[in-house]
């Protein structure tokens, strides 16, 4: 027992140097600490690209890191510690709740302390949250320069990915740095997962403007405690008070019963959805109702279907299901099937990486013509004591 402080004093002292850093200065301090109280040297974060091809280097003035076939870029694809024995090297993946942020990598010569995961863990907690408060870690992610329409896009979207109890989410916007309408929108509560897949007409900032116009009233419902009707009719109203039917947002949006098991869903125009259900894949259909903004006082009608415990679902938008090869093929029905087979083995963060990677390599070098959104959702089902009260 007299071992355990000595062994606990370190991580608490490194914990609180994380801690106290100042939000610009939170990688650089987590260094130090690993040197003073490790042993740990050439201690970087690596922080992952928008187009989540590339890592992203920190500290130092090498090359970025392609995630594909590299030590680094295994650590975060499969979110586990690898180790490069030779070199002495751990890189270690840095995620919160599911939201992969990007990889540590430091080397430790006289070997590892027993809580370098638990540092791992502050660390990107520590890095979450210095990202509300500098600009710092946004242009280190941007491998080139956003148009105006993407920052837009950009500082609407909400985190990549989530994981629960009951289910894991991921969604990824493509091509990262020059987008036109195309979102997602999700949150969570003690009862319900809402998501929202949208495309909002048009191209550059008129469409990022109607985009957000729409999630914003999407939100403000949401937020106000409004059940997905009213959600949907909200944005509605919105969209056609300013456009006056001119301008649409189409959109799906899902409300998952995270006691239950059943999906509510409101189908307002062109993102779809596709079920892997053990080895099969289908879509699932529903009546089509009125985009977002055609005439402002539109009624709209849940519709609701069941998810089983290990049911995938993947959204995508008209980017995507619409999307044609050079040889006329459409992606819908040819390349979503087959993405969606390969990577069934794959966590939903990963997964939707290597989608939006055969999406872009079934244009065979051309460029999409449209922006693109792909989500996926893993079903794990309620959690034992929710299925208990409910017995």
């Amino acid at each position: 027992m007299r071992g355990a402080p000595a062994e606990e004093e370190p991580f608490e002292a490194a914990r609180k140097a994380i801690w106290a850093a100042p939000p610009n200065e939170v990688i650089a301090v987590a260094a130090e600490v690993l040197d003073r109280y490790a042993g740990g040297v050439d201690a970087e974060v690596l922080m992952i690209d928008y187009r989540q091809a590339f890592l992203v280097r920190t500290r130092s003035t090498g090359e970025d890191v392609p995630v594909d076939n590299t030590a680094p870029g295994r650590a975060f694809a499969s979110q586990r510690t690898v180790r490069e024995d030779g070199a002495g090297l751990a890189h270690l993946p840095l995620a919160v709740k599911g939201e992969r942020i990007g990889v540590l990598s430091v080397r430790f010569p006289d070997g590892e302390p027993s809580w370098l995961d638990d540092i791992a863990g502050v660390l990107a907690r520590g890095l979450k949250i210095a990202d509300q408060a500098t600009d710092m870690y946004r242009r280190l992610r941007r491998r080139t320069r956003l148009t105006l329409a993407a920052e837009m896009q950009w500082d609407l979207l909400p985190a990549p990915a989530y994981r629960a109890a009951e289910l894991c989410f991921a969604g990824q916007l493509e091509p990262a740095y020059a987008v036109w309408g195309d979102s997602f929108d999700w949150a969570t509560s003690g009862e319900r997962f809402t998501l929202t897949v949208s495309n909002g007409m048009g191209s550059g900032t008129e469409s990022a403007e109607l985009t957000h116009l729409a999630i914003s009233a999407l939100r403000n419902a949401r937020r106000s405690g409004g059940d997905l009707v009213e959600q949907a009719e909200l944005a509605d109203e919105a969209v056609f008070g300013r456009h006056r039917g001119e301008r649409l947002v189409d959109a799906l949006l899902l409300e998952f019963d995270l006691r239950g098991g059943r999906v509510r869903a409101i189908d307002a125009g062109s993102p779809t959805i596709h079920r892997m259900r053990g080895g099969t894949t289908e879509r699932i259909g529903f009546e089509a109702q009125m985009p977002l903004g055609m005439f402002g006082d539109t009624r709209y009608v849940p519709q609701e279907f069941a998810v089983e415990p290990g049911d995938r679902l993947v959204v995508v938008s008209d980017g995507v299901h619409g999307a044609r090869s050079p040889a006329g093929a459409l992606y819908g029905e040819a390349g979503l099937p087959q993405a969606m087979r390969d990577t069934r083995l794959q966590e939903p963060p990963e997964a939707v990486r290597t989608m939006v990677r055969h999406y872009v390599g079934f244009h065979e070098g051309t460029e999409p013509a449209d922006d693109a959104v792909i989500v996926c959702v893993d079903w794990i089902g309620p959690t034992a004591d929710v299925g208990a009260r409910e017995d």
